[in-house]
């Protein structure tokens, strides 16, 4: 069916607003912390797609700035929620986050595969006890040091079983990832790292503040979007979105918007090198309106690459090697979409500076 005038508009619109509330078009963030604020959860399991995720989002700031705000400053974290996939959020939103997104389901899906690896609940549920040992008594923990310690407990630690043994703790409360070891993201105990809990909220109300926090992130949006997001049932986005009701901003299209949305400023964003598992690629059930017929270039096999934004569409895949940026074009840029992604790959390289991160571990996810 051929698009009229009036619906490209209005799916232009819809574009601009959404860009508009991830931080990619009009006023950037300050810092990291108001990326993590603003879009609840960044998908976390790529070290440096996370880091380039904030640099989209902000000016001037340095990798070695979100580093600081996970170690010294303790005002960020990395831990499996959402969609049992590992999320950058901000420390006080742990607590809600984890309550609501990290369901028994993904714990057992997590036993599951332990299973088809040989491993059983009780040798599970001792590595597990002994993980939270190690992290009382011995601090943080990178994931290797974590993994001798699993092993000294006669488990198996082939292939990926002690990174499915550290999701298991992490889902179950007791680890997240707090500070840098040096290139390695470390693990920590919660509760050494973040205090004691705060009392848990009515449920409704906690599906409230997701459904608000959200849509301030990724409105306009539906009740599906949501669920898909947040890996909640769908009933669940429902209830959320029905207690905020008297918030929200009647629209003739029936997505779910913030009335204090900003209505001004909703244009498209400025050509970009946005990096892997960015979040505008993943807050919506459908990825059609950035990717389009360049879905199987961007996303292979569960992996977002790295790719390039122009008018709000995918126009390129993009890679940081040898300290080197090249792009793989899908059409002609002019020039001056070149001399914007020419001054966004130097930006890139100022933002990664000399940071070394763990490439190993950007497959972390269960």
């Amino acid at each position: 069916m051929q698009l009229t005038h009036s619906d490209d508009t209005a799916a232009r619109r819809l574009a601009g607003q959404r860009f508009t509330a991830q931080l990619l078009a009009d006023q950037p963030a300050a810092s990291a912390v108001e990326v993590a604020e603003r879009l609840l959860a960044v998908q976390g399991q790529d070290a440096r797609g996370a880091r380039l995720a904030v640099r989209a989002r902000t000016r001037g700031l340095t990798a070695a700035d979100v580093d600081r705000a996970l170690t010294t400053d303790r005002l960020l974290l990395i831990t499996w929620l959402n969609r049992g996939t590992l999320h950058l959020i901000r420390t006080e939103d742990y607590w809600w986050l984890h309550r609501l997104t990290a369901r028994p389901q993904l714990q057992t899906s997590v036993m599951r595969m332990l299973g088809q690896a040989g491993v059983g609940a009780v040798e599970a549920d001792k590595a597990v006890a002994d993980i939270e040992t190690s992290l009382v008594s011995s601090g943080p923990q990178t994931r290797m040091q974590l993994r001798d310690t699993i092993a000294s407990t006669r488990v198996r630690t082939e292939g990926n079983i002690p990174l499915h043994l550290i999701a298991l703790a992490s889902l179950r409360g007791i680890a997240v990832r707090g500070p840098m070891v040096g290139a390695q993201h470390a693990y920590v105990h919660v509760r050494d790292w973040l205090g004691t809990p705060p009392a848990e909220p009515d449920h409704d109300a906690a599906l409230a503040w997701l459904a608000r926090r959200y849509l301030a992130g990724h409105g306009p949006a539906a009740d599906r979007d949501l669920a898909k997001w947040a890996g909640i049932p769908l009933g669940q986005a429902r209830r959320g979105l029905t207690e905020i009701a008297h918030e929200l901003r009647d629209r003739p299209d029936g997505l779910a918007e913030l009335a204090a949305a900003r209505q001004d400023g909703t244009g498209m964003p400025a050509p970009r090198l946005l990096g892997s598992f960015d979040p505008v690629l993943l807050g919506w059930a459908s990825r059609d309106p950035i990717l389009g017929e360049h879905q199987t270039i961007v996303t292979v096999n569960g992996l977002f690459r790295p790719f390039v934004l122009v008018d709000g569409r995918a126009a390129g895949t993009w890679r940081h090697a040898g300290g080197q940026i090249s792009v793989d074009r899908f059409d002609d840029y002019t020039d001056e979409v070149e001399a914007a992604l020419a001054a966004e790959a130097s930006d890139v390289q100022r933002f990664l500076g000399s940071a070394q991160l763990d490439e190993s571990e950007q497959d972390e996810q269960a």
